[in-house]
């Protein structure tokens, strides 16, 4: 049943298929970034395939290539009860076409990959942060952000305002003097004072 979607969708897109690849029971093509609207629209309307919703956008980080993302849209098509995975690879800031007039649902997937990633897409109506604060630094699920981020956002009792600070790290909680997890440390960690002994 793969084999033969397989060998339609390659028929039907032609040159605009890079590759195809057939693992774990799913179909995933990679193709051009620029020709993503197409792609799907063709996937969409033809007959053999009716890819009619989008079931998800994301984006994948591989920091040490040109393009150093993948953004992926996954399909399916209720009427013939089939999956298929559409890739392809974008660097920071090639902008992809947007997918909003094919499909409305992508306007808040495509969203949230330039938030969480950075990502552009062109042609989005409002591309911008949805998961996140306006005045946010950076992309959170790229690979080279910091684990604890640029900036701690709190409440703070006395300006009756929430405040933005800059992070600062306790040294001695990143001490790691002791060789290996099962052992504890020498000396009382701040906090562990109330333990018993």
């Amino acid at each position: 049943m793969l084999d033969q979607l397989a060998q339609h969708v390659a028929a039907l897109l032609g040159p605009n298929c890079v590759s195809q690849r057939l693992q774990f029971g799913e179909l995933t093509l990679v193709v051009p970034a620029a020709s993503v609207l197409s792609v799907l629209r063709a996937l969409r309307d033809d007959a053999g395939c009716q890819f009619e919703q989008l079931v998800d956008i994301c984006g994948v980080d591989y920091p040490e290539r040109e393009k150093r993302f993948d953004v992926v849209y996954h399909l399916l098509s209720p009427r013939k009860n089939q999956r298929l995975r559409v890739k392809c690879e974008v660097d920071d800031a090639t902008p992809v076409p947007s997918v909003v007039e094919l499909y409305p649902v992508a306007n808040w997937y495509e969203r949230e990959a330039y938030d969480m990633y950075g990502i552009l897409f062109s042609g989005h109506p409002d591309l911008r942060r949805i998961l996140t604060d306006y005045g946010f630094q950076g992309f959170p699920l790229r690979k080279d952000f910091p684990l604890t981020g640029y900036v701690e956002v709190r409440y703070d009792d006395a300006q009756k305002r929430v405040v933005y600070e800059p992070v600062r790290l306790t040294q001695e909680f990143r001490s790691f003097d002791f060789l290996s997890p099962w052992e504890g440390t020498e000396y009382v960690l701040p906090g562990d004072e109330k333990a018993k002994q």
